[in-house]
C-alpha cells in the first residue's frame, strides 16, 4: 500500500510539472513537455489529466509543437469529446494550413472526435481536403471515411460521392487507402471499380505494402465477378440428340468452345506476379491467394516457391503459411511434393507448427514417397513432444488408409507401439488400430487377441475403451478371448471410468447375444452393477440393454431385433485431414484461419456462366485530345475536318486505363487531384490564339502524322520535328483552333516557339540542357548472332506521346549475312507502355542503322522487356533507365521555385549533405554534374554558391525541384517531388556523382 501511495505521488508530481511546462511562455519549455507526454502515451501510460493543458497550445505556431499536440489529440479525442469540442474552429483553420502535414493532422484529429454533431463539419472536411493538392492530405481523407462512416451510417451516399473521386486519382499514396475505405462503406458497388481497375492494376507495382494488400483482395472478389472460369475443360464433342432445339444447339457450341483469357484478367495476374517477390510476407500471401482463386491451374505453381520462402520467418508467419498450404495441398500435391524437405520438422519448432508440417506431409503421401514420410513419422513417434507424437500416430492412421500397399506394415508398427512406455502414445495407437481394423476385420483377428492381451497393461481410459469396442464388435473371431475379457471387467467394473463402463455394458450385451451359455452370469452381474452406478448415462444404458436383451413378459417388442441393433455391420470411419473443406473461404483470411466466418467476412462469388461485358472497363478519352479537327478557310472545302487520334495508346492494356493529363485539364471535377502537367496544359491551351498552319488541302491527319514521325531506316542525322516544317506543303492556309491541339508535345514545340500570346510561370523547355553521349548495350553481338543494339536516351520530347520517354537504338550487323525484318514482337513489362519502331526490312553486313522508339517506364526505374527479333531468331532484351532519365527539363523564375518548393516540404523533401573533396570541387562546375546526371532545367539563381535546377516526371507530371547549396566543405543537396521515391533515388544518385572528382 505503501509502495502504491508512493508511485501514485511520484505521477502526480510528474503530471503538475508537465502543466506548468505546457503553460509556460517558452516555446522550448512546452516542446520538451509535449515530447515527454508523447513518450508518456507511447509507453501505454495514462496521460488524458493532461488534456486541458495540452488542448491549449493547438493554435500555436511552431510547426514541431503543432505536430507533438495534434498527436496527443488523435489519441484522447474521443475520450475527452467537450475539451475537444472547443477546439473545432481552430482544427478548421488548420485545415487551410500552407503545411500539408497540419492539413493532415488537423483533419486526423477532426475525425477522431466520435460527437454526432459535428458530422456536417467532418464532411465538409473530408469533400475539400479530398481535392486537395497533396496526395498525403487526400489519402487522410481516405481514412477520415471509414470514421465518419462508423459514426453516422447515413452519409453513406454522400461518402460513396468521395470515394469515387478518390478512385479517379492517380496517386500511389491514396491508392490503397481509397480501396480501404471502398472495402469498409461499398463493398458491393463493384461498378465503381471497372474504370479504375486497369489503373490499380498498373500502379499496384508502387503502391505502399499494406495497400497492396487491400487492393489485391478486392480485385481477387472483383475478378471472381467479371471474368469467366479458366479452370473450365473444352467441352465434349459427342454428338447430341436429332431432336435437340436450335437454342441448346447454340448454347452447347458455346460451351465447347477453347476458354479464352480476358486481357484484363491476364492483366492482373501479369502486375501481382512480381509483388511474389515482396519483403512483406501478407503481400506475397496475398498474391498467392489471387493465383489459386483466379490463375489457370497450370500457373499456380509459380506461387509455390515464394510460399516454401516463408517459412524461414517468424513462427507467428509460419503458422498462416502452413495453414494455407495445408489447404492448398489437399487439392493439388504436385505443388509442393518437390519442396517435401521444407515440411521436416525441427526439435525448435513449436507443438502448432510441428503438427501443421506433419499435416502437409500426411496430405502429400503418395505411393512413391511413403517409404520416406514413414522413417519421418518413426522418429517423430519418439518425440518428447507427447500431443505431437499423439498426432504423428494418427498420421500414420491417415497414410494406412489412403494407400492401401502399406496398410498391414502401418498395422504392424502400430501394434508394436502398444508396448511403449508412454500410456499417450499406446492410447492413440489403440485408437488408430481400431479405426483400421474396422476396413478389414477378418482379416486381423491376431492382432485383435494381442491387444487383448495387453489390455491389463494399458490405463488409459479411451485406449481401454477402444480395445473393449473392438473385442465386442469382433467378438465371433475371437470366441474364446471376449468372455476372459468380460470376466475381468466385472471384477473391476466399480473402478473403470465411465466411457470404459458403458463399452463393458455393450461387450456383455453382445456376448449375451452370441455366446449366452459362458456369459449370461456374467451379464446379469455387470447389468446389477450398471443399474446402481452413480452415473445415470451408465444407468439408463443399462436398463435400456437389459429390456432389450432379456425382456420382461409386458414388453420386449424390441427383443427379436436385438441382434440386428447391437451387431449391425457399421461402416469404417473416414480419416481425413481437418482442412479438407477448409476453401470454403478464402485463402489468407481470418475466417480461414478460425474454421469460421468471421466478422466482416466478405465470400468470394462464384464464377460467372458467361462473360460480363469487359467494355465497361474501357476509359473514354476526351474528344478535345484523342481528335483533331482542321477547320479549311477555302470556302469550297468541307468545313468537318479529319479526326486523327492522338498517341499511340491503344487497346486493353495499360494505355487505356489511365487517363491522359490532357483529358485531366478538361474535367474542372477532378482539378486538384490531377498532376501538374495537366493544369499546364489547360492554362496553355487556354491562353493559346488560332494559329495560321500552312498544309495541303484535304490532307487528312493520319497522313501529317506519318509526315511528323522521322524516318526510322535511313542513317540521316535526326531532325527537330515542328510545326514550321509544314511550310513544306502547298500554302493553303488552315486555321487550327483550340480545339484541334494534336497532342500535348506538339502543344509544347508550340509554346518553346514562342506562338503563345502568354506563357504561364512553369514553362517546358523545348530542347534539353545537356544530352549525353554514354550509350548502352541492349544486345551484343556474340548474343545476337552479328546482330549488335546499343542504346542511348536522347533526351528529346517524344513525338509518340507526351507520357513516353524518346530512346534511339543503333542497330549494327557485324556478321556475313543480310539480318531481315528486325522488330519487336513482344512486350513483357508490366504496367508500362512501348510504343515500337517500324521494322526494318534488311541490314546489309557492316551496315547500320538508327531507329527511335518511345517507352512509358511510368515513372520507375524498372526495364521495360521486350523481345528483338529478326526473321530468323528472337532476343529477349531490356531498356533500364537512369532515374535523371525519367525527368522533362522545365524552366521558372527563382520566385516560383521558392514557392512551389514551400508546397513540397516534409514527406515530400528529401536532403542530404555531401563531402567534397578539393577534386570533385575543381574537376567540373557543380551544375554541369546536375544537368549531365539528370535532364533538369537550370533556375537562375541571385547567389553564386545556390544552384537551383527543376523538372517534372515525364509520366505523371509531378514537379520536382533540386537545390545544391555549396559550401566551403561540401554542399547541402536538397530533393522536393510528391513522388517520394523518385525523389530518395535521385537524391542518392546526385550525392554520389558530386562527390566524385570526375
Amino acid at each position: 500500500l505503501h509502495s502504491q501511495q508512493y508511485f501514485w505521488q511520484i505521477t502526480l508530481r510528474m503530471n503538475e510539472d508537465l502543466k506548468e511546462m505546457l503553460e509556460s511562455s517558452k516555446e522550448s519549455l512546452k516542446l520538451e513537455a509535449m515530447k515527454r507526454v508523447v513518450g508518456l502515451i507511447a509507453k501505454g501510460k495514462n496521460a488524458s489529466e493532461l488534456f486541458p493543458a495540452v488542448v491549449k497550445n493547438v493554435a500555436n505556431k511552431n510547426l514541431e509543437l503543432k505536430k507533438l499536440v495534434y498527436v496527443y489529440l488523435v489519441r484522447y479525442a474521443e475520450e475527452q469529446q467537450d475539451l475537444a469540442l472547443l477546439s473545432i474552429s481552430t482544427f478548421q483553420r488548420a485545415l487551410k494550413d500552407p503545411n500539408q502535414l497540419i492539413r493532415a493532422s488537423a483533419l486526423r484529429v477532426l475525425s477522431s472526435i466520435r460527437v454526432p454533431i459535428i458530422v456536417p463539419i467532418m464532411m465538409l472536411a473530408i469533400k475539400e481536403a479530398a481535392s486537395d493538392l497533396s496526395p498525403y492530405v487526400r489519402k487522410t481523407a481516405a481514412h477520415a471515411i471509414q470514421k465518419l462512416y462508423s459514426l453516422d451510417a447515413d452519409q453513406k451516399d454522400h461518402l460513396i460521392e468521395v470515394i469515387e473521386k478518390l478512385l479517379k486519382d492517380k496517386s500511389t499514396l491514396v491508392a490503397g487507402s481509397v480501396v480501404m475505405a471502398f472495402e469498409e462503406v461499398c463493398p458491393d458497388r463493384i461498378d465503381l471499380i471497372h474504370r479504375n481497375y486497369r489503373k490499380l492494376c498498373n500502379l499496384l507495382m508502387d503502391v505502399e505494402e499494406w495497400g497492396q494488400v487491400v487492393i489485391i483482395s478486392m480485385l481477387t472478389r472483383y475478378a471472381r465477378t467479371q471474368f469467366i472460369s479458366p479452370w473450365k475443360e473444352v467441352g465434349s464433342s459427342d454428338e447430341k440428340a436429332f431432336y435437340e432445339s436450335d437454342e441448346e444447339k447454340r448454347k452447347s457450341a458455346e460451351e465447347t468452345k477453347p476458354y479464352a483469357m480476358d486481357p484484363d484478367h491476364r492483366l492482373l495476374l501479369r502486375s501481382t506476379k512480381p509483388l511474389l517477390q515482396s519483403r512483406n510476407t501478407a503481400v506475397v500471401m496475398s498474391v498467392a491467394q489471387l493465383y489459386w482463386h483466379l490463375a489457370p491451374k497450370h500457373e499456380v505453381n509459380i506461387i509455390t516457391k515464394s510460399l516454401v520462402r516463408l517459412l524461414r520467418s517468424h513462427r507467428e508467419v509460419q503458422y498462416i503459411v502452413l495453414q494455407n498450404i495445408a489447404t492448398m495441398s489437399i487439392q493439388r500435391k504436385g505443388m509442393f511434393e518437390p519442396f517435401m524437405k521444407s515440411f521436416y520438422v525441427r526439435s525448435t519448432d513449436a507443438t502448432h507448427i510441428k503438427t501443421l508440417k506433419l499435416e502437409i506431409l500426411t496430405n502429400l503421401a503418395n505411393e512413391a514417397n511413403i517409404s520416406t514420410v514413414l522413417r519421418e513419422f518413426q522418429t517423430y513417434v519418439k518425440s518428447q513432444d507427447k500431443a505431437f507424437a499423439a498426432a504423428t500416430i494418427q498420421a500414420i492412421g491417415r497414410c494406412a488408409t489412403n494407400i492401401s500397399e502399406i496398410t498391414d506394415t502401418c498395422l504392424n508398427g502400430l501394434v508394436l507401439l502398444l508396448s511403449n512406455r508412454d500410456e499417450t502414445v499406446v492410447a492413440e495407437s489403440v485408437v488408430v488400430i481400431r479405426k483400421l481394423l474396422q476396413t478389414q476385420p477378418s482379416e486381423h483377428s491376431d492382432i485383435i487377441k494381442h491387444m487383448a492381451k495387453l489390455f491389463d497393461n494399458i490405463t488409459v481410459p479411451m485406449a481401454r475403451a477402444s480395445i473393449l469396442w473392438l473385442i465386442g464388435e469382433y467378438c465371433e473371431h475371437v470366441p474364446k478371448i471376449a468372455p476372459d475379457v468380460l470376466r475381468k471387467m466385472a471384477k473391476t467394473f466399480h473402478n473403470e471410468e465411465d466411457i470404459v463402463k458403458l463399452q463393458t455394458v455393450s461387450l456383455a450385451a453382445k456376448l449375451y447375444l452370441t455366446n449366452s451359455k459362458q456369459t449370461k452370469l456374467l451379464t446379469q452381474y455387470i447389468l446389477n452393477l450398471g443399474k446402481y452406478d452413480q452415473n445415470y448415462d451408465i444407468r439408463d444404458r443399462t436398463r435400456f440393454i437389459r429390456q432389450l436383451i432379456v425382456p420382461s413378459e409386458r414388453g420386449g417388442a424390441l427383443s427379436k431385433y436385438a441382434r440386428r441393433i447391437l451387431l449391425a455391420p457399421k461402416p469404417a470411419p473416414v480419416l481425413q485431414s481437418a482442412f479438407k473443406d477448409r476453401d470454403r473461404f478464402q485463402l489468407g483470411t481470418l475466417s480461414h484461419t478460425l474454421n469460421s466466418k468471421a466478422t466482416g467476412y466478405l465470400e468470394l462469388s462464384d464464377w460467372p456462366p458467361m462473360a460480363p461485358d469487359q467494355s465497361v472497363r474501357n476509359v473514354e478519352v476526351a474528344e478535345a485530345v484523342s481528335r483533331s479537327t482542321l477547320a479549311f478557310d477555302s470556302d469550297e472545302g468541307p468545313k468537318n475536318g479529319h479526326s486523327c487520334e492522338a498517341g499511340s495508346r491503344s487497346g486493353s492494356g495499360s494505355g487505356s486505363s489511365e487517363e491522359s493529363s490532357s483529358e485531366a485539364s478538361e474535367s474542372d471535377s477532378e482539378s486538384s487531384s490531377d498532376s501538374d502537367s495537366g493544369t499546364e496544359q489547360k492554362k496553355q491551351s487556354e491562353a493559346k490564339p488560332a494559329q495560321k498552319v500552312h498544309v495541303k488541302p484535304f490532307l487528312s491527319c493520319k497522313l501529317w502524322c506519318s509526315v511528323l514521325a522521322p524516318s526510322q531506316v535511313e542513317e540521316k542525322p535526326k531532325k527537330e520535328v515542328s510545326l514550321l516544317d509544314l511550310d513544306d506543303f502547298s500554302p493553303a492556309a488552315v486555321t487550327m483552333t483550340k480545339s484541334s491541339i494534336l497532342s500535348p508535345s506538339v502543344l509544347s514545340d508550340l509554346h518553346g516557339l514562342s506562338l503563345a500570346a502568354s506563357s504561364p510561370a512553369i514553362q517546358v523547355c523545348v530542347s534539353p540542357v545537356f544530352v549525353p553521349v554514354h550509350t548502352y548495350e541492349l544486345l551484343h553481338r556474340m548474343t545476337g548472332k552479328g546482330l549488335a543494339a546499343q542504346y542511348h536516351f536522347s533526351r528529346q520530347p517524344c513525338i509518340y506521346d507526351d507520357r513516353m520517354i524518346s530512346v534511339q537504338l543503333t542497330f549494327s550487323n557485324n556478321g556475313d549475312h543480310t539480318l531481315e525484318n528486325i522488330h519487336i514482337s513482344e512486350k513483357t513489362s508490366a504496367g508500362q507502355n512501348i510504343h515500337c519502331f517500324s521494322p526494318i526490312e534488311c541490314l546489309e553486313p557492316e551496315k547500320s542503322v538508327t531507329v527511335s522508339m518511345g517507352v512509358d517506364f511510368n515513372d520507375s526505374t524498372q526495364a521495360a522487356s521486350f523481345q528483338l527479333c529478326t526473321k530468323a531468331e528472337g532476343f529477349n532484351v531490356s531498356i533500364q533507365p537512369a532515374v535523371g532519365e525519367l525527368l522533362l527539363p522545365v524552366t521558372m523564375s527563382e520566385q516560383d521555385f521558392s514557392k512551389e518548393q514551400g508546397k513540397l516540404q516534409g514527406m515530400n523533401e528529401s536532403s542530404a549533405t555531401i563531402a567534397m573533396t578539393p577534386e570533385s570541387i575543381t574537376s567540373q562546375p557543380l551544375h554541369r554534374k546536375v544537368v549531365n546526371m539528370a535532364n533538369v532545367g537550370v533556375v537562375p539563381s541571385g547567389q553564386n554558391n545556390v544552384h537551383r535546377f527543376a523538372a517534372k516526371l515525364v509520366s505523371s507530371g509531378a514537379l520536382v525541384l533540386v537545390c545544391v547549396v555549396q559550401k566551403d566543405s561540401g554542399a547541402q543537396l536538397t530533393v522536393n517531388t510528391e513522388k517520394t521515391i523518385i525523389g530518395s533515388m535521385l537524391l542518392r544518385e546526385l550525392q554520389t556523382v558530386l562527390s566524385q572528382g570526375s
